[in-house]
């Protein structure tokens, strides 16, 4: 109601107020009832083909208005080709009328050195090496699939490895709390929580791997701050995330639990692919950051400026 209300009633008489050339909409909300110029960024359209992923009243409002606002936009700008082919696929949108703006990462991101990592370990893990993940505890996330994937890698391998979780438990829900349960090692999982950018960087660039294997993503940003922390990654092969992370990450079916198991016991056991993956993920990074995404935005802007 109170979105409703915001975008229909009041950005109207602000963006007639302040006499806008172009409305900008950085998480793609519109308002139909103005007629300035309109650019949604949609970042991807997850709720389309997972509903039952999100709260019964946020699902109806999205699937009845941005299918409009797509319609509606006099450019869309999205954050993969992926994004780009699903929402014209979907709402049936000519291609030439999305732009794609790659999500950047934060420049802040870096590896640490060794006294650092160890240090890091023992903070957090008991001095013990790590699997990471961070995101929020969203069910599209696959955190039941990936808490049971550890399980068995630990069952298989008898290692003294932990997983991180770092996220708020917001959508902490019955089926994550009882793949936890179930959990024959849970005292091995620790949920640490948010942490800010800098002890982010410290979990990155001191986890044995990144373990990001959710079942949709329209980007995947902490595949990115990862790589420029060289943590080697294990992440999707579905949906935006193989584009994001190019030939520099181990890709599994995130549907199949052997799958994430394996990729775990590969580069637990394999002291050459972990280098090799840290030195491709670094390089890969660098073609990710804020001032391309800035700039592609811009052009974005532009193009609608022109047409008007």
């Amino acid at each position: 109601i109170l979105w409703y209300i915001w975008f229909e009633l009041r950005i109207p008489k602000v963006l007639k107020k302040i006499k806008a050339d172009v409305f900008l909409s950085p998480d793609g909300f519109l308002s139909l009832a103005s007629d300035i110029p309109s650019i949604a960024v949609i970042h991807d359209i997850n709720f389309k083909h997972y509903p039952k992923d999100l709260k019964y009243n946020h699902r109806i409002f999205y699937n009845h208005f941005f299918k409009k606002y797509a319609q509606k936009a006099a450019r869309i700008v999205t954050v993969s080709n992926y994004s780009k082919k699903d929402i014209c696929n979907t709402y049936h949108i000519e291609e030439s009328k999305i732009d794609v703006s790659l999500n950047g990462v934060n420049s802040n991101f870096h590896p640490i050195g060794l006294q650092e990592q160890i240090a890091v370990r023992k903070k957090y893990s008991e001095g013990k090496d790590y699997f990471l993940f961070v995101g929020a505890l969203h069910p599209r996330k696959n955190i039941s699939r990936l808490l049971l994937a550890f399980d068995q890698f630990k069952s298989s391998t008898k290692s003294s490895n932990k997983l991180l979780i770092v996220g708020a438990k917001m959508w902490w829900n019955r089926d994550l709390k009882t793949s936890f349960e179930n959990l024959q090692h849970k005292k091995d999982v620790i949920f640490t929580g948010r942490k800010s950018p800098e002890e982010l960087n410290q979990l990155y660039a001191s986890a044995l791997a990144f373990c990001f294997v959710p079942y949709f993503e329209g980007f995947g940003i902490p595949i990115i701050e990862a790589m420029k922390c060289a943590c080697p990654v294990i992440t999707s092969n579905r949906t935006a995330m193989p584009e994001v992370a190019g030939d520099a990450a181990f890709l599994v079916n995130p549907y199949e639990i052997n799958e994430i198991t394996n990729a775990m016991i590969t580069l637990n056991a394999n002291s050459e692919l972990r280098p090799e993956l840290s030195a491709r993920g670094q390089i890969h990074s660098q073609h990710f950051n804020w001032n391309t995404t800035a700039n592609a935005l811009w052009k974005s802007v532009e193009k609608v400026l022109e047409e008007c």
